[in-house]
């Protein structure tokens, strides 16, 4: 069977990379023939987080090599479409570009909230339901949790499977030692764009510090700041991230409660839960799915409640090691790529017979 994959991005960007190309390597094995298209490449990406934006030629190639890739598909078995093939062009242009080739949809976020919840009235009342057309039109539709599965169900898509974002589990490394000598490690990994949600912990961190002797880690934000509280910075490397928050003692993830955060598929906890860490999140879309409340983790919903949880794991080691083993276990069993590649493999080969 062989299938185009259009990615958002290379190998650097995250979503692509997690969502698709991790898996290459096993769908050869399951006699898949994977080809790779990236819309935006790794230069291009790059440039972005050096400059600032694609550049605008950069940008009009890029998409003209998508539409020639597209007009091509009809080679395929199949089309795998990381959200959409051509993002901001009409739907009915992407519609007509896929119509001799049965494709799949995955998300991995809410992207369909770019448009239907975009502050102009224009673009909400063109593109609003932009990709609840691609997926009605779709084979099969990969939700990263049930808040996408149930906008897909929405908009009529026919089939719908729950594959959660996953880790290689061969990559991250369980702790062993819970007890502490020295001052404990708070870990939180993201980007510039993620940071609003960490600094939303500023008062119950500075809280907490005033009685616990702790350092927050930070991967991939660049340098913070927060009263009366020890932070160590570190850029975010696909070879160091793994040792990074294994060296840690508590993982955390605090969202806001809005749409687009429902789509959010609880990625860094599963990163913090692989390495066996216990962990402190808010209630919120894919959290909810991830964590289990007193047993891989806790829940907190106010500054309260954040120094609460965080308080009980900094002074109790044997409910860090109880909760963090059971989060590696977890992971093992639900959000691995060992575990989950098979499965993926064996319902995108299923796609030919319907």
């Amino acid at each position: 069977m062989k299938i185009i994959f259009f990615t958002r991005f290379g190998p650097l960007g995250a979503s692509s990379r997690l969502r698709a190309l991790q898996f290459l390597p096993y769908f050869r094995l399951l006699k898949i023939e994977p080809v790779v298209s990236p819309l935006i490449g790794d230069a291009m990406l790059l440039r972005k987080y050096q400059l600032g934006g694609y550049g605008f030629i950069s940008l009009l190639m890029a998409y003209l090599r998508r539409i020639y890739e597209l007009l091509k598909s009809n080679q395929y078995d199949l089309v795998w479409i990381e959200k959409e093939a051509l993002p901001w062009f009409p739907v009915w242009f992407e519609i007509w570009l896929l119509r001799k080739i049965p494709y799949v949809l995955d998300f991995d976020d809410a992207i369909f909230h770019t448009y239907d919840l975009h502050r102009f009235n224009w673009v909400r009342s063109f593109y609003g339901d932009r990709i609840d057309q691609l997926m009605e039109g779709s084979r099969l539709v990969f939700a990263g949790n049930r808040y996408l599965a149930r906008r897909a169900d929405a908009a009529g898509a026919r089939w719908i499977e729950l594959i959660p974002t996953v880790v290689d589990i061969s990559c991250y490394f369980p702790k062993y030692e819970y007890l502490k000598s020295t001052a404990s490690l708070i870990v939180w990994i993201g980007s510039p764009s993620t940071v609003k949600y960490l600094l939303e912990l500023a008062e119950p961190l500075s809280l907490l510090a005033k009685s616990h002797s702790f350092t927050l880690r930070v991967i991939g934000a660049g340098a913070i700041y927060m009263p009366g509280v020890r932070i160590e910075t570190f850029p975010w490397s696909l070879d160091d991230e793994a040792a990074l928050i294994n060296g840690c003692d508590i993982g955390i993830m605090p969202l806001k409660d809005s749409p687009w955060e429902q789509g959010k598929c609880a990625y860094k906890l599963i990163q913090y839960m692989a390495c066996g860490l216990p962990t402190v999140a808010s209630p919120v879309g894919a959290n909810r799915e991830v964590v289990i409340e007193n047993k891989t983790g806790f829940f907190a919903n106010t500054p309260k409640e954040w120094v609460e949880k965080m308080h009980l794991l900094l002074t109790d080691a044997p409910l860090r090691q109880r909760l963090g083993r059971a989060g590696r276990e977890r992971v093992q069993s639900d959000y691995s790529l060992q575990q989950t590649a098979s499965r993926l493999a064996a319902l995108l080969t299923a796609t030919e017979g319907i």
